[in-house]
């Protein structure tokens, strides 16, 4: 398994990883037209303190961890998905992402990540906690962080 820096990548793969997950896979009301960030990558994240991994298993594309550069030593913690077969601490591909993700955060000067998700993602929300991150109410997150109309669980990682 490796993970990669987005650089020009496949994007109709990731727009299908990612909303199968959310869509066929836990039901989450949602499309690819309400993510438009998906389709801009550069655009979207890759500037600043952001950032887009890409974790690949061979030529399988099978996960993708995200990092929106919101200010002010701020981030959001975005599209952080693993597909179902490489789940679980055996396979440690959702650490890994984490890992890089964080490691990346902490050497260009973020201060706080925040992230919001939908309840169904049970095993998401303990492994975020379990990767240092803390709940918070919703008016505890910044409005500069972008979040999608079904998230109604938030945490926040401070360094």
């Amino acid at each position: 398994m490796r993970i990669v820096e987005y650089a020009g990548h496949d994007a109709d793969a990731i727009v299908e990883l990612i909303t199968t997950i959310q869509i066929a896979e836990f039901g989450v009301a949602t499309s690819a037209e309400k993510q438009p960030d998906l389709r801009d990558i550069p655009g979207y994240y890759q500037y600043g303190a952001g950032n887009f991994w890409l974790a690949f298993e061979g030529d399988e594309l099978i996960g993708t961890i995200a990092l929106k550069d919101v200010g002010g030593g701020v981030c959001a913690l975005r599209k952080m998905f693993v597909k179902k077969a490489f789940r679980g601490g055996e396979r440690g591909v959702g650490a890994k992402l984490m890992r890089t993700l964080l490691d990346w955060a902490r050497t260009h000067g973020v201060r706080e990540i925040y992230l919001g998700t939908v309840d169904v993602y049970h095993a998401a929300h303990r492994f975020y906690e379990k990767s240092g991150f803390v709940e918070v109410v919703r008016g505890e997150v910044p409005d500069t962080v972008p979040l999608m109309d079904v998230d109604v669980k938030y945490y926040r990682f401070r360094f």
